[in-house]
């Protein structure tokens, strides 16, 4: 059976070149955007996987740089430390999970591995269970229950005893997965649009008034940014910083994109208040716009609420004053009062 998944394997691509690219965990936003730019230098098939990864199909570039992977590889890694100050790690394999298996068996702070198309059975089989891209702790530790603590014991498991272990289409995949099979293919997909505003407390705050004015008030900054780009936001993350480093952060989706200030004010406060603050003595907030597209694409709804109207013409008035006085000329009297 290992005979045989090999052959499909290599015979299907004889060529290693799928990149997995693995950043240091917490990078900035916009240095995993520079890290992006960078491999676009190499392909132009490059898929973001947010916060910290990304996939780059090699087929073409290989010819283009007359090169092999591995050196790809090497060369993009010197590049990325040089210029951006990264260590990136780099998995190159014949698929997607071979690739991202490789780049998490890599030593921090970074390394190339590359896994050779004809023995990708052999290098997965001796790899624990966990380590198979896709396989999570749940899903490894039911396997482990069952004795298969090794990607070659999985791999020799027959595919329908994996999936009443796991479930039919979970267990399907890691029979496939096992063997090096993915046909998923590298698509294109870049970082979604964000912009972010940030307060940072003079003092760490206990006070739950001073909290919500201090997000009021990055409401209205990101509001007016969004509307002075032509942009609209399709979700926000607020990120929370606590005393003694911790932090603490949610995304939640607008039900229509907006950067209306009501809006996004709705969302923030319930967001903040899933928090559960209580005690919590905070440093700081970051909202950010999160899936911006333009405001032309999307469709405006015909409101019945002249209340709602009332509030987007007294919004279009106060971006005026903004443009000609200056964004703090104006703005909900809370913002004016906070204590920071």
């Amino acid at each position: 059976m290992a005979a045989e998944a090999r052959t499909r394997v290599s015979g299907e691509q004889r060529v290693s070149s799928v990149m997995h690219v693995r950043c240091p965990d917490r990078l900035p936003e916009d240095v995993f955007r520079q890290v992006l730019e960078l491999l676009a230098e190499f392909s132009p098939v490059v898929q973001a996987l947010p916060p910290s990864a990304a996939l780059v199909e090699l087929k073409g570039a290989l010819r283009y740089h007359g090169t092999d992977a591995r050196r790809l590889g090497e060369v993009l890694r010197v590049r990325a430390l040089s210029r951006l100050g990264v260590d990136v790690r780099v998995g190159i394999g014949p698929t997607i999970v071979v690739a991202a298996t490789a780049s998490g068996q890599i030593d921090a702070p970074g390394g190339v591995l590359a896994v050779d198309p004809d023995h990708v059975v052999d290098w997965l089989g001796p790899l624990p269970v966990e380590a198979l891209h896709g396989i999570g702790p749940k899903h490894a530790a039911a396997l482990r229950e069952f004795g298969v603590h090794c990607v070659g014991l999985l791999a020799a498991v027959p595919p329908a005893t994996v999936q009443r272990l796991l479930g039919g289409r979970a267990g399907r995949m890691a029979a496939d997965r096992a063997r090096g099979i993915d046909p998923r293919p590298v698509a294109p997909r870049a970082l979604p649009a964000t912009t972010a505003v940030r307060h940072t407390f003079a003092q760490h705050t206990l006070d739950g008034a001073a909290v919500r004015a201090a997000l009021l008030d990055l409401v209205v900054q990101l509001a007016h940014q969004l509307r002075a780009r032509g942009q609209v936001a399709r979700g926000l993350t607020l990120s929370l910083r606590f005393a003694g480093g911790t932090s603490w952060e949610k995304t939640r989706r607008l039900p229509e994109a907006s950067a209306h200030d009501d809006d996004l004010r709705t969302l923030a406060y319930r967001t903040v208040d899933a928090a559960g603050l209580q005690r919590g003595r905070l440093t700081g907030l970051v909202l950010k716009g999160e899936d911006l597209v333009d405001a032309v694409q999307v469709a405006q709804q015909i409101s019945l609420d002249q209340a709602r109207e009332d509030r987007l013409v007294a919004e279009a008035v106060s971006d005026r004053i903004r443009a000609k006085f200056g964004p703090g000329a104006i703005g909900p009297a809370a913002t004016f009062l906070r204590v920071s």
